[in-house]
């Protein structure tokens, strides 16, 4: 896993996406690492050979986005032993997941449901945790949700509740400063003090990711659908990270209308100049 305080601005990475995979094999572009989706690659076939081979020439990152660390019921134990194989064949820089729950009564939900910041809550998802890390056999990086809704009930902040969640199971953060963005404008907080509340040696990486403005019935909500480039609001906040926790390996994610691969690589190195210039800025 990445050092705790790097002491120059990594390179930062893209999200390896299917219409990418061959351009990517040709090209070999200079990226810090390439990302994929669990999900996508649990079953062996010609799309995770082609990833398998990615490895010798990229350092790689595996995100789940369906383990469900919020669910009440548990860890689906063979949905978690097909990741932990993925996992071991791939030997990636970097594992990370959501907090959030998407099973319920063995039912898997296509969403990322957000659950209330409670002790009864932290419980739930240090113990799952703690499981997942135990099977994967490495730490885990858990990653902020976007909200669109306040549970009425909870007894913490959300940077409260993940620096205890650090603090029980030894996993680490991937601090998605989009996802802070968007929330802080649904919800109604300031996301620069939600950075500062965040504890800085568990930050092991970054995402960044463009977002949908939806305006109706007077009200404005902001749609984490990463189908566009980074807003200039989200790269000022990203300079305050880096700012605030010091370089840190970072993810440019796209995942509806994916563009051409020229564009992301483009946003991977905005995202490599704008770490450096704050990383100057410090030195």
């Amino acid at each position: 896993m990445v050092d705790a305080a790097p002491d120059s601005a990594p390179r930062a990475g893209i999200g390896l996406r299917a219409p990418h995979l061959d351009e990517v094999a040709e090209r070999a572009p200079s990226v810090g690492f390439l990302e994929i989706h669990a999900e996508n690659y649990l079953a062996d076939g010609p799309a995770l050979r082609r990833v398998e081979r990615l490895r010798a020439a990229h350092a790689m990152s595996v995100h789940g986005v369906g383990l469900s660390l919020g669910s009440a019921d548990g860890i689906d134990a063979h949905h978690l032993d097909r990741v932990a194989a993925l996992i071991a064949q791939l030997q990636p820089r970097f594992v990370s997941e959501h907090l959030a729950w998407s099973v319920v009564g063995g039912a898997y939900l296509n969403d990322l449901l957000p659950l209330p910041y409670t002790e009864e809550s932290l419980a739930v998802v240090a113990r799952n945790i703690d499981r997942v890390q135990t099977a994967l056999k490495c730490p885990v990086m858990i990653e902020n949700p976007s909200s669109y809704v306040a549970f009425a009930h909870t007894s913490m902040t959300e940077p409260a509740f993940l620096a205890a969640l650090v603090a029980r199971t030894g996993c680490r953060l991937l601090c998605d400063v989009n996802n802070i963005f968007v929330s802080a404008s649904n919800v109604g907080f300031d996301p620069v003090a939600y950075l500062d509340a965040l504890p800085a040696a568990a930050i092991g990486e970054i995402h960044l990711a463009g977002h949908a403005r939806n305006d109706a019935d007077g009200e404005t909500i902001l749609i984490d659908d990463h189908g566009s480039r980074v807003s200039d609001a989200v790269w000022s906040l990203y300079r305050h990270a880096i700012a605030r926790f010091g370089a840190r390996p970072t993810l440019v994610e796209w995942d509806t209308d994916v563009p051409a691969l020229e564009v992301l690589l483009d946003e991977a190195a905005r995202a490599d100049r704008e770490a450096a210039a704050m990383v100057g800025q410090a030195a």
